[in-house]
Protein backbone atom coordinates (compact mmCIF):
# COMPACT_ATOMS: atom_id res chain seq x y z
CA UNK A 1 0.00 0.00 0.00
CA UNK A 2 1.27 3.51 -0.81
CA UNK A 3 1.85 5.58 2.31
CA UNK A 4 0.27 8.97 2.86
CA UNK A 5 0.98 11.52 5.58
CA UNK A 6 -1.56 13.66 7.47
CA UNK A 7 -0.35 17.11 8.52
CA UNK A 8 -2.19 19.19 11.10
CA UNK A 9 -1.35 22.89 10.74
CA UNK A 10 -2.90 24.93 13.53
CA UNK A 11 -2.21 28.50 12.47
CA UNK A 12 -3.15 31.86 13.89
CA UNK A 13 -6.13 32.45 11.63
CA UNK A 14 -6.96 28.94 10.39
CA UNK A 15 -7.11 25.34 11.50
CA UNK A 16 -5.96 23.15 8.62
CA UNK A 17 -5.36 19.49 7.82
CA UNK A 18 -3.58 18.38 4.64
CA UNK A 19 -2.87 14.92 3.29
CA UNK A 20 0.35 14.53 1.26
CA UNK A 21 1.64 11.60 -0.70
CA UNK A 22 5.18 10.31 -0.19
CA UNK A 23 6.78 12.77 -2.63
CA UNK A 24 5.05 15.82 -1.15
CA UNK A 25 2.12 16.21 -3.53
CA UNK A 26 -0.94 17.73 -1.87
CA UNK A 27 -3.78 15.19 -2.12
CA UNK A 28 -6.53 16.94 -0.14
CA UNK A 29 -7.01 19.62 2.47
CA UNK A 30 -9.63 21.22 4.65
CA UNK A 31 -9.46 24.40 6.68
CA UNK A 32 -11.70 26.32 9.06
CA UNK A 33 -11.29 29.96 10.06
CA UNK A 34 -10.27 30.36 13.70
CA UNK A 35 -11.75 33.31 15.57
CA UNK A 36 -9.64 35.81 17.46
CA UNK A 37 -10.92 37.87 20.36
CA UNK A 38 -9.65 41.30 21.42
CA UNK A 39 -10.95 41.97 24.95
CA UNK A 40 -8.61 44.94 25.56
CA UNK A 41 -6.16 47.08 23.61
CA UNK A 42 -3.30 44.86 22.54
CA UNK A 43 -4.89 41.67 23.94
CA UNK A 44 -5.41 38.73 21.56
CA UNK A 45 -7.14 35.51 22.64
CA UNK A 46 -8.51 32.31 21.11
CA UNK A 47 -10.64 29.41 22.33
CA UNK A 48 -8.45 26.28 22.79
CA UNK A 49 -11.43 23.94 22.66
CA UNK A 50 -12.50 25.50 19.35
CA UNK A 51 -8.95 24.89 18.07
CA UNK A 52 -9.23 21.22 18.92
CA UNK A 53 -12.77 20.80 17.55
CA UNK A 54 -11.72 22.46 14.29
CA UNK A 55 -8.61 20.28 14.08
CA UNK A 56 -10.69 17.11 14.41
CA UNK A 57 -13.17 18.30 11.79
CA UNK A 58 -10.37 19.27 9.40
CA UNK A 59 -8.75 15.84 9.74
CA UNK A 60 -12.06 14.09 9.05
CA UNK A 61 -12.90 16.27 6.06
CA UNK A 62 -9.39 16.01 4.55
CA UNK A 63 -9.60 12.21 4.76
CA UNK A 64 -13.09 12.25 3.24
CA UNK A 65 -11.99 14.50 0.35
CA UNK A 66 -8.97 12.29 -0.35
CA UNK A 67 -11.13 9.20 -0.95
CA UNK A 68 -8.43 7.24 0.88
CA UNK A 69 -8.91 4.58 3.52
CA UNK A 70 -7.68 5.58 6.96
CA UNK A 71 -5.34 2.60 6.65
CA UNK A 72 -3.42 4.53 3.98
CA UNK A 73 -2.38 7.19 6.52
CA UNK A 74 1.05 6.12 7.75
CA UNK A 75 1.66 8.85 10.34
CA UNK A 76 0.61 12.29 11.55
CA UNK A 77 2.70 15.47 11.84
CA UNK A 78 1.75 18.65 13.72
CA UNK A 79 2.83 22.24 13.07
CA UNK A 80 1.46 25.16 15.03
CA UNK A 81 1.43 28.86 15.77
CA UNK A 82 4.24 29.25 18.30
CA UNK A 83 4.41 31.00 21.70
CA UNK A 84 0.60 30.99 22.12
CA UNK A 85 0.02 29.91 25.71
CA UNK A 86 -2.56 27.55 27.22
CA UNK A 87 -2.91 26.20 30.77
CA UNK A 88 -5.45 23.45 31.43
CA UNK A 89 -6.64 20.99 34.05
CA UNK A 90 -4.67 17.73 33.82
CA UNK A 91 -7.79 15.65 34.65
CA UNK A 92 -10.63 17.38 32.80
CA UNK A 93 -8.65 19.08 30.04
CA UNK A 94 -10.59 22.30 30.72
CA UNK A 95 -8.50 25.43 30.01
CA UNK A 96 -8.28 27.83 32.96
CA UNK A 97 -8.48 30.79 30.55
CA UNK A 98 -8.57 31.35 26.76
CA UNK A 99 -5.36 30.82 24.79
CA UNK A 100 -3.18 33.94 24.97
CA UNK A 101 -1.98 34.38 21.38
CA UNK A 102 1.62 35.17 20.41
CA UNK A 103 0.50 38.61 19.17
CA UNK A 104 -0.84 39.55 22.62
CA UNK A 105 0.81 42.56 24.30
CA UNK A 106 -0.70 42.46 27.80
CA UNK A 107 2.65 41.76 29.48
CA UNK A 108 4.46 44.75 27.92
CA UNK A 109 4.98 46.50 31.26
CA UNK A 110 6.30 43.34 32.91
CA UNK A 111 8.69 42.75 30.00
CA UNK A 112 9.90 46.34 30.15
CA UNK A 113 10.58 45.96 33.86
CA UNK A 114 12.38 42.62 33.48
CA UNK A 115 14.45 43.85 30.53
CA UNK A 116 16.17 46.31 32.88
CA UNK A 117 17.34 43.58 35.25
CA UNK A 118 20.44 41.32 35.09
CA UNK A 119 18.09 38.49 34.14
CA UNK A 120 17.73 39.96 30.61
CA UNK A 121 21.32 39.13 29.64
CA UNK A 122 21.08 35.70 31.24
CA UNK A 123 17.86 34.98 29.34
CA UNK A 124 19.43 36.06 26.06
CA UNK A 125 22.55 33.93 26.59
CA UNK A 126 20.58 30.83 27.59
CA UNK A 127 17.50 31.00 25.37
CA UNK A 128 18.54 33.27 22.48
CA UNK A 129 15.43 35.38 23.13
CA UNK A 130 14.57 38.79 24.57
CA UNK A 131 12.01 39.80 27.16
CA UNK A 132 9.04 40.56 24.95
CA UNK A 133 5.30 39.82 25.32
CA UNK A 134 5.67 37.71 22.16
CA UNK A 135 7.09 34.75 24.09
CA UNK A 136 5.31 32.32 26.41
CA UNK A 137 6.97 32.92 29.79
CA UNK A 138 5.36 36.23 30.72
CA UNK A 139 2.00 34.95 29.47
CA UNK A 140 2.37 32.04 31.93
CA UNK A 141 3.23 34.50 34.72
CA UNK A 142 0.14 36.56 33.89
CA UNK A 143 -2.09 33.47 34.07
CA UNK A 144 -0.52 32.33 37.36
CA UNK A 145 -0.92 35.74 38.97
CA UNK A 146 -4.14 37.06 37.44
CA UNK A 147 -6.60 34.15 37.40
CA UNK A 148 -7.80 33.26 40.93
CA UNK A 149 -6.52 29.90 42.17
CA UNK A 150 -4.34 29.13 39.16
CA UNK A 151 -0.97 29.51 40.91
CA UNK A 152 -2.07 27.33 43.82
CA UNK A 153 -3.45 24.66 41.50
CA UNK A 154 -0.30 24.77 39.39
CA UNK A 155 1.95 24.29 42.41
CA UNK A 156 -0.16 21.31 43.51
CA UNK A 157 0.45 19.72 40.10
CA UNK A 158 -3.19 19.96 39.01
CA UNK A 159 -2.54 21.98 35.86
CA UNK A 160 -0.51 21.61 32.66
CA UNK A 161 1.06 24.23 30.40
CA UNK A 162 1.56 23.90 26.70
CA UNK A 163 1.93 25.80 23.50
CA UNK A 164 -0.66 24.87 20.85
CA UNK A 165 1.22 21.74 19.74
CA UNK A 166 1.24 20.36 23.28
CA UNK A 167 -2.42 21.08 23.89
CA UNK A 168 -3.48 19.46 20.61
CA UNK A 169 -1.26 16.44 21.29
CA UNK A 170 -2.73 16.03 24.77
CA UNK A 171 -6.28 16.20 23.38
CA UNK A 172 -5.59 14.00 20.35
CA UNK A 173 -4.14 11.29 22.60
CA UNK A 174 -6.93 11.72 25.17
CA UNK A 175 -4.54 12.97 27.82
CA UNK A 176 -1.93 10.24 27.37
CA UNK A 177 0.87 12.51 26.09
CA UNK A 178 2.07 15.80 27.60
CA UNK A 179 5.01 16.63 25.34
CA UNK A 180 6.44 19.23 23.01
CA UNK A 181 9.35 19.38 20.60
CA UNK A 182 12.62 21.29 20.88
CA UNK A 183 11.59 24.05 18.45
CA UNK A 184 8.41 24.98 20.30
CA UNK A 185 10.20 24.71 23.66
CA UNK A 186 12.85 27.12 22.38
CA UNK A 187 10.20 29.85 21.97
CA UNK A 188 9.02 29.94 25.58
CA UNK A 189 11.91 31.90 27.23
CA UNK A 190 12.29 28.91 29.58
CA UNK A 191 14.35 26.44 27.49
CA UNK A 192 18.14 26.50 27.47
CA UNK A 193 19.07 26.00 23.82
CA UNK A 194 22.63 24.98 24.76
CA UNK A 195 21.83 22.30 27.35
CA UNK A 196 18.53 21.31 25.68
CA UNK A 197 16.74 21.39 29.05
CA UNK A 198 14.11 23.50 30.78
CA UNK A 199 16.27 25.95 32.71
CA UNK A 200 15.64 25.65 36.43
CA UNK A 201 17.39 28.93 37.23
CA UNK A 202 15.08 30.85 34.90
CA UNK A 203 12.02 29.01 36.27
CA UNK A 204 13.06 29.94 39.81
CA UNK A 205 13.69 33.59 38.90
CA UNK A 206 10.26 33.86 37.24
CA UNK A 207 8.45 31.75 39.89
CA UNK A 208 7.08 29.28 37.33
CA UNK A 209 6.51 25.75 38.71
CA UNK A 210 8.41 23.17 36.64
CA UNK A 211 5.60 20.63 37.20
CA UNK A 212 3.57 22.57 34.60
CA UNK A 213 5.98 21.86 31.77
CA UNK A 214 5.83 19.14 29.07
CA UNK A 215 8.53 16.63 28.13
CA UNK A 216 10.74 17.90 25.29
CA UNK A 217 11.39 15.52 22.36
CA UNK A 218 13.17 15.70 18.98
CA UNK A 219 11.18 16.95 16.00
CA UNK A 220 10.99 13.36 14.82
CA UNK A 221 9.83 11.13 17.67
CA UNK A 222 6.97 8.94 18.77
CA UNK A 223 4.75 11.55 20.44
CA UNK A 224 1.77 9.24 20.99
CA UNK A 225 -1.18 7.83 19.08
CA UNK A 226 -4.04 9.88 17.68
CA UNK A 227 -7.03 8.24 19.37
CA UNK A 228 -9.20 6.00 17.17
CA UNK A 229 -12.23 8.18 17.99
CA UNK A 230 -10.82 10.82 15.59
CA UNK A 231 -10.57 8.88 12.32
CA UNK A 232 -11.61 5.36 13.32
CA UNK A 233 -8.09 4.03 13.78
CA UNK A 234 -5.11 4.83 16.00
CA UNK A 235 -2.40 6.62 14.03
CA UNK A 236 1.06 7.43 15.37
CA UNK A 237 1.99 11.10 15.71
CA UNK A 238 5.68 11.12 14.77
CA UNK A 239 6.56 14.66 13.72
CA UNK A 240 6.15 18.04 15.39
CA UNK A 241 7.58 21.53 14.93
CA UNK A 242 6.66 25.14 15.41
CA UNK A 243 5.28 26.61 12.19
CA UNK A 244 8.39 28.54 11.14
CA UNK A 245 10.71 25.64 11.78
CA UNK A 246 8.30 23.30 9.99
CA UNK A 247 8.41 25.67 7.01
CA UNK A 248 12.22 25.54 7.14
CA UNK A 249 11.97 21.75 6.80
CA UNK A 250 9.36 22.05 4.04
CA UNK A 251 11.63 24.48 2.18
CA UNK A 252 14.58 22.07 2.56
CA UNK A 253 16.80 24.77 4.08
CA UNK A 254 19.22 22.20 5.45
CA UNK A 255 22.56 23.87 4.65
CA UNK A 256 24.06 26.68 6.77
CA UNK A 257 23.43 29.99 5.01
CA UNK A 258 20.11 28.96 3.46
CA UNK A 259 17.23 31.25 4.39
CA UNK A 260 13.44 31.17 4.03
CA UNK A 261 10.66 33.63 4.76
CA UNK A 262 7.07 32.62 5.46
CA UNK A 263 4.37 35.19 4.73
CA UNK A 264 1.26 34.35 6.69
CA UNK A 265 -0.38 36.37 9.46
CA UNK A 266 3.09 37.73 10.14
CA UNK A 267 6.37 37.21 8.30
CA UNK A 268 9.12 35.08 9.75
CA UNK A 269 12.59 34.80 8.25
CA UNK A 270 14.86 32.01 9.41
CA UNK A 271 18.53 31.52 8.51
CA UNK A 272 20.13 28.10 9.03
CA UNK A 273 23.32 28.59 11.11
CA UNK A 274 24.20 24.90 11.41
CA UNK A 275 25.55 23.58 14.71
CA UNK A 276 26.53 27.12 15.73
CA UNK A 277 24.42 29.34 17.99
CA UNK A 278 24.78 32.78 16.45
CA UNK A 279 24.27 35.60 18.95
CA UNK A 280 22.80 38.57 17.11
CA UNK A 281 24.10 42.11 17.45
CA UNK A 282 21.07 43.38 15.55
CA UNK A 283 18.12 42.31 17.67
CA UNK A 284 17.46 39.04 15.91
CA UNK A 285 16.76 35.82 17.81
CA UNK A 286 18.88 32.71 18.18
CA UNK A 287 16.62 29.69 18.00
CA UNK A 288 16.51 25.98 17.26
CA UNK A 289 15.84 25.29 13.58
CA UNK A 290 15.36 21.55 14.18
CA UNK A 291 16.62 18.72 16.37
CA UNK A 292 17.00 15.24 14.90
CA UNK A 293 18.57 12.24 16.67
CA UNK A 294 19.57 14.59 19.51
CA UNK A 295 21.65 16.69 17.10
CA UNK A 296 20.67 20.35 17.05
CA UNK A 297 20.67 22.67 14.04
CA UNK A 298 20.32 26.30 15.06
CA UNK A 299 18.83 29.27 13.29
CA UNK A 300 18.80 33.05 13.37
CA UNK A 301 15.28 34.42 13.13
CA UNK A 302 13.57 37.71 12.54
CA UNK A 303 9.86 38.15 13.24
CA UNK A 304 7.47 40.61 11.61
CA UNK A 305 4.17 40.64 13.50
CA UNK A 306 1.92 41.95 10.74
CA UNK A 307 1.97 40.82 7.09
CA UNK A 308 -1.14 38.99 5.89
CA UNK A 309 -3.08 40.36 8.86
CA UNK A 310 -2.68 43.85 7.33
CA UNK A 311 -4.47 42.70 4.17
CA UNK A 312 -7.16 41.12 6.35
CA UNK A 313 -7.54 44.50 8.11
CA UNK A 314 -7.97 46.27 4.76
CA UNK A 315 -10.68 43.76 3.83
CA UNK A 316 -12.60 43.21 7.05
CA UNK A 317 -12.23 46.49 8.94
CA UNK A 318 -11.58 49.25 6.40
CA UNK A 319 -13.58 47.49 3.62
CA UNK A 320 -11.11 48.81 1.03
CA UNK A 321 -11.01 45.44 -0.72
CA UNK A 322 -13.35 42.47 -1.00
CA UNK A 323 -10.71 39.77 -1.45
CA UNK A 324 -6.96 39.53 -0.81
CA UNK A 325 -6.35 38.69 -4.47
CA UNK A 326 -7.55 42.16 -5.51
CA UNK A 327 -4.46 43.74 -3.96
CA UNK A 328 -2.21 42.57 -6.81
CA UNK A 329 -4.27 44.34 -9.48
CA UNK A 330 -4.82 47.43 -7.35
CA UNK A 331 -1.11 47.85 -6.58
CA UNK A 332 -0.37 47.67 -10.32
CA UNK A 333 -2.90 50.39 -11.17
CA UNK A 334 -0.76 53.19 -9.72
CA UNK A 335 2.72 54.06 -10.98
CA UNK A 336 4.14 54.35 -7.46
CA UNK A 337 3.06 54.59 -3.81
CA UNK A 338 2.32 58.32 -4.07
CA UNK A 339 4.41 58.92 -0.96
CA UNK A 340 2.07 56.80 1.18
CA UNK A 341 3.61 54.45 3.79
CA UNK A 342 1.70 52.08 6.04
CA UNK A 343 3.46 50.94 9.23
CA UNK A 344 1.37 47.99 10.50
CA UNK A 345 2.30 48.14 14.18
CA UNK A 346 -1.14 46.90 15.27
CA UNK A 347 0.42 44.92 18.14
CA UNK A 348 3.79 46.64 18.30
CA UNK A 349 6.84 46.10 16.11
CA UNK A 350 8.96 42.94 16.04
CA UNK A 351 12.53 42.57 14.80
CA UNK A 352 14.71 44.52 14.59
CA UNK A 353 12.81 47.23 16.50
CA UNK A 354 11.18 45.28 19.37
CA UNK A 355 8.79 48.02 20.43
CA UNK A 356 5.59 46.54 21.92
CA UNK A 357 4.18 50.04 22.50
CA UNK A 358 4.38 51.15 18.86
CA UNK A 359 1.06 51.48 17.06
CA UNK A 360 0.19 51.52 13.38
CA UNK A 361 0.05 54.55 11.12
CA UNK A 362 -0.57 55.57 7.52
CA UNK A 363 1.78 58.42 6.62
CA UNK A 364 2.20 60.71 3.63
CA UNK A 365 -1.48 61.12 2.77
CA UNK A 366 -2.45 63.97 0.47
CA UNK A 367 -5.64 64.92 -1.40
CA UNK A 368 -4.29 62.84 -4.29
CA UNK A 369 -3.94 59.68 -2.20
CA UNK A 370 -6.26 56.95 -3.44
CA UNK A 371 -7.50 53.59 -2.24
CA UNK A 372 -4.92 52.01 -4.55
CA UNK A 373 -2.09 53.92 -2.86
CA UNK A 374 -3.12 52.63 0.56
CA UNK A 375 -3.44 49.06 -0.72
CA UNK A 376 -0.05 49.32 -2.41
CA UNK A 377 1.46 50.67 0.82
CA UNK A 378 0.02 47.66 2.67
CA UNK A 379 1.94 45.35 0.30
CA UNK A 380 5.08 47.45 0.08
CA UNK A 381 5.64 47.45 3.83
CA UNK A 382 6.09 43.67 3.68
CA UNK A 383 9.04 44.22 1.35
CA UNK A 384 10.51 46.93 3.56
CA UNK A 385 10.18 44.84 6.70
CA UNK A 386 11.76 41.88 4.92
CA UNK A 387 14.72 44.10 4.04
CA UNK A 388 14.95 45.15 7.70
CA UNK A 389 15.39 41.48 8.61
CA UNK A 390 17.74 40.57 5.76
CA UNK A 391 20.10 43.48 6.46
CA UNK A 392 20.23 42.52 10.14
CA UNK A 393 20.96 38.88 9.22
CA UNK A 394 23.75 39.76 6.79
CA UNK A 395 25.32 42.07 9.37
CA UNK A 396 25.25 39.28 11.96
CA UNK A 397 26.62 36.50 9.76
CA UNK A 398 28.97 38.88 7.87
CA UNK A 399 28.04 37.26 4.59
CA UNK A 400 25.82 38.16 1.68
CA UNK A 401 22.61 36.23 1.09
CA UNK A 402 21.85 35.67 -2.59
CA UNK A 403 18.58 33.70 -2.54
CA UNK A 404 15.43 33.84 -0.42
CA UNK A 405 12.99 30.93 -0.48
CA UNK A 406 9.43 32.13 0.21
CA UNK A 407 6.17 30.46 1.20
CA UNK A 408 2.85 31.12 2.91
CA UNK A 409 -0.48 32.44 1.69
CA UNK A 410 0.80 35.86 0.58
CA UNK A 411 3.24 34.43 -1.99
CA UNK A 412 0.33 33.84 -4.36
CA UNK A 413 0.74 37.60 -5.03
CA UNK A 414 3.21 37.92 -7.93
CA UNK A 415 3.43 41.73 -7.60
CA UNK A 416 4.49 41.36 -3.96
CA UNK A 417 7.21 38.79 -4.75
CA UNK A 418 8.67 41.05 -7.44
CA UNK A 419 8.68 43.98 -5.02
CA UNK A 420 10.41 41.88 -2.35
CA UNK A 421 13.08 40.89 -4.88
CA UNK A 422 13.48 44.53 -5.91
CA UNK A 423 13.72 45.78 -2.33
CA UNK A 424 16.20 43.07 -1.22
CA UNK A 425 18.17 43.10 -4.50
CA UNK A 426 18.35 39.29 -4.45
CA UNK A 427 16.57 36.39 -6.15
CA UNK A 428 13.31 35.19 -4.62
CA UNK A 429 12.39 31.53 -5.18
CA UNK A 430 8.82 30.30 -4.82
CA UNK A 431 8.31 26.53 -4.45
CA UNK A 432 5.69 24.42 -6.21
CA UNK A 433 3.99 23.73 -2.87
CA UNK A 434 3.50 26.92 -0.85
CA UNK A 435 1.93 25.01 2.07
CA UNK A 436 5.45 24.34 3.30
CA UNK A 437 4.57 24.54 7.00
CA UNK A 438 2.23 21.55 6.74
CA UNK A 439 4.61 19.87 4.30
CA UNK A 440 7.46 20.19 6.80
CA UNK A 441 5.33 18.55 9.52
CA UNK A 442 4.53 15.72 7.09
CA UNK A 443 8.20 15.27 6.17
CA UNK A 444 9.16 15.04 9.86
CA UNK A 445 6.47 12.42 10.48
CA UNK A 446 7.65 10.43 7.45
CA UNK A 447 11.30 10.69 8.48
CA UNK A 448 10.60 9.03 11.82
CA UNK A 449 8.80 6.03 10.32
CA UNK A 450 11.44 5.49 7.63
CA UNK A 451 9.46 6.80 4.67
CA UNK A 452 12.51 9.03 4.09
CA UNK A 453 16.01 7.89 4.93
CA UNK A 454 17.60 11.31 5.32
CA UNK A 455 17.24 15.05 4.85
CA UNK A 456 18.84 14.55 1.44
CA UNK A 457 15.76 12.57 0.37
CA UNK A 458 13.60 15.55 1.36
CA UNK A 459 15.91 18.08 -0.37
CA UNK A 460 15.54 16.23 -3.64
CA UNK A 461 11.76 16.69 -3.54
CA UNK A 462 11.92 20.51 -3.33
CA UNK A 463 10.81 22.07 -6.62
CA UNK A 464 10.80 25.71 -7.72
CA UNK A 465 7.68 27.05 -9.39
CA UNK A 466 8.84 30.62 -10.04
CA UNK A 467 11.93 32.80 -9.71
CA UNK A 468 11.95 36.59 -9.28
CA UNK A 469 15.03 38.72 -10.00
CA UNK A 470 15.54 42.39 -9.03
CA UNK A 471 14.59 44.96 -11.66
CA UNK A 472 14.51 48.21 -9.65
CA UNK A 473 17.26 50.81 -9.88
CA UNK A 474 19.54 51.32 -6.89
CA UNK A 475 18.42 54.95 -6.60
CA UNK A 476 14.71 54.10 -6.44
CA UNK A 477 15.29 51.20 -4.04
CA UNK A 478 17.30 53.26 -1.59
CA UNK A 479 14.93 56.24 -1.74
CA UNK A 480 11.89 54.05 -0.96
CA UNK A 481 13.67 52.32 1.90
CA UNK A 482 14.93 55.58 3.39
CA UNK A 483 11.34 56.89 3.42
CA UNK A 484 10.19 53.67 5.09
CA UNK A 485 12.77 54.07 7.88
CA UNK A 486 11.56 57.62 8.40
CA UNK A 487 7.93 56.39 8.64
CA UNK A 488 8.91 53.78 11.23
CA UNK A 489 10.67 56.44 13.32
CA UNK A 490 7.33 58.25 13.59
CA UNK A 491 5.59 55.35 15.37
CA UNK A 492 8.34 54.10 17.68
CA UNK A 493 7.64 55.10 21.26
Amino acid sequence: MEHYLLAIDQGTTNSRAIIFDRVGNLISQHEIVLKQYYPNDGWVEQDPEEMFDHTVECCRQALKKSHLSVNAIAAVGISNQRETTIIWDRITGKPVYPAIVWQDRRTSDLCKKLSHTPLQQKIYQKTGLLFDPYFSATKIIWLLNSIPGVRERAERGELLFGTVDTYLLWKLTQGKAHATDATNASRTLLFNIHTQQWDQEILNELSIPSVLLPTVLDNTAYFGDMDDSILGKKIAITGMAGDQQAATIGQACFQPGMVKATYGTGCFMLLNTGSHVMQSNNWLLSTIAYRLNKEVTYGLEGSIFSAGVTIKWLRDTLKLIQTATETETMASRVANNGGVYLVPAFTGLGAPYWDPEARGAILGLTRNSSREHIVRAALENVGYQTRDLLEAMMADCQASIKILRVDGGMVANVWLLQFISDMLNIEVHKPTCIETTALGAAFLAGLHIGLYQSLTDISEMWQMQAKFSPQMSVTERDLLYKSWKKAVSRVIQ
